[in-house]
């Protein structure tokens, strides 16, 4: 934020000479409006149904940010974000005034200006780390999509780059700004529930399997080789990118040359809040064992079906993931918390409604999008800052590698290495693109 701001700065002082008869109080900050001098400028890339329905409204609606630039590959997308961003200022949503929003095909051409303070990147996942480094080494800020990584190579990447530009990071997830993750982690890490003994993590089953896919002609709107980027080559067909002119959920979220499936997609939704809860967030565990269940090898979407896995951290906590519904469940020898996105229980009941004590540890509770925004203005750590995105993927990561390669792994969590186990460790660098079993 350092040279955008100060270029507008000087900017702001030079312009002070030839300054209108009549300032209305936004542009000099009075009834709570923040001058646009001092807004939060952003780039949104990547404009498919996640940033169409989620971050353009609700980074938009967050005082103190000013929309700037889009970037999509897809023009359909991309035409369409620069209106979702205006409806939001014409109904009153959003704070301040509209203003020019350009359009790029090419990330680098948006990370090339230096009047943009931060990005939101929400691109397929096989895109994530890449952009997201080149975003820090541009000096933006960066919000990221989560899951943030591929591999447990690009993690560590991403730790050392944030650290180095000391740029703002933030997993751009909800789950540990809801009231069910925010209130299991106050009752867990305060000890309203005893020793914790297991904790349980659990993501919906994914979609059924597909029938294999023809080559088809790219639409003229998408761009496909800059779609496909760092993943390998493939002709293109409609169910293994994203629906055509349409915001439906893409086919891409169920291949494995470009995602994990569930495993790191919800996993790192409630395996995040549970790590958070459990204080094991810049940590891993010491072992990994697991099964799935791939779909058959005609099938063309070919990420897990569904799994179960058990951890077993250097503590000797016992952690269970497995696929059912989206819950997370910690028991300790006191009590239980179980929580979900939108509901919570525990036994006692009582814990429900305990009021925390003065003493007590408390924990940030805010909009993931106010928290990345609050953090680009005071510099300090996000709520999810790089090193805890890199620890909740790996656990996803860790799982899925355990069942892929079929036994038990056992992990050094500090060296971030798999123990005496080469065929394992091949995969710190390179992310699962096929079923064990494929040719």
């Amino acid at each position: 934020m350092t040279t955008a701001v100060t270029r507008r700065g000087l900017l702001k002082t030079a312009a002070a000479f030839a300054a209108p008869t009549f300032i209305p109080a936004t542009a000099l900050g009075r009834d709570g409006a923040i001058p646009p001098s001092e807004r939060v400028t952003m780039g949104f890339i990547g404009c498919g149904r996640q940033t169409y329905f989620k971050n353009i409204p609700l980074f938009v609606r967050t005082r103190g940010v000013q929309a700037v630039a889009v970037c999509d590959v897809d023009q359909w997308r991309l035409a369409n974000a620069i209106p979702q961003i205006k409806s939001q200022y014409d109904s009153g949503k959003a704070k301040g005034t509209f203003t020019q929003v350009d359009q790029y095909e090419d990330y680098q051409d948006l990370l090339a200006r230096d009047d943009i303070d931060a990005v939101c990147i929400a691109t397929p996942d096989h895109w994530h780390a890449e952009m997201a480094i080149d975003a820090m080494r541009a000096g933006k800020d960066v919000a990221l999509e989560k899951p943030i990584i591929r591999t447990i190579r690009q993690g560590q990447d991403l730790v050392r780059v944030a650290k180095q530009t000391g740029r703002i990071f933030r997993v751009d997830s909800e789950f540990r700004s809801g009231m069910p993750a925010h209130r299991a982690t106050t009752l867990v890490r305060n000890g309203y529930v005893g020793k914790v003994r297991r904790v349980v993590t659990s993501v919906p089953e994914t979609d059924i399997p597909c029938p294999p896919q023809p080559e088809m002609p790219v639409p003229k709107e998408l761009n496909f080789q800059r779609w496909q980027g760092p993943a390998p080559k493939v002709p293109y067909t409609t169910l293994g990118v994203h629906p055509h002119q349409d915001y439906s959920r893409p086919g891409w979220m169920r291949r494995l040359l470009y995602c994990d499936g569930m495993i790191t997609n919800w996993g790192t939704h409630l395996c995040n809040g549970a790590m958070w809860a459990t204080d094991t967030e810049r940590t891993g565990p010491v072992e990994i064992k697991g099964t799935g269940t791939y779909p058959d090898r005609e099938s063309f979407w070919n990420v897990l079906l569904n799994f179960q896995v058990d951890f077993r951290f250097a503590d000797g906590l016992r952690w269970e993931y497995r696929t059912e519904s989206p819950y997370l469940l910690i028991e300790g020898d006191e009590g239980w918390v179980r929580a979900g996105f939108r509901e919570i229980d525990a036994h006692p009941k009582s814990l429900l409604t305990v009021k925390p004590k003065p003493t007590d540890q408390s924990f940030r509770f805010k909009s993931e999008k106010q928290d990345f925004i609050d953090c680009v203005r005071d510099r300090s750590e996000t709520l999810e800052p790089a090193e805890v995105g890199h620890r909740v993927t790996s656990l996803g990561l860790l799982a899925h590698i355990a069942i892929h390669s079929g036994r038990s792994l056992q992990w050094d969590p500090d060296k971030e290495i798999f123990v005496n186990d080469d065929d394992a460790n091949a995969y710190l660098d390179q992310p699962i693109q096929h079923r064990p079993n494929d040719a």
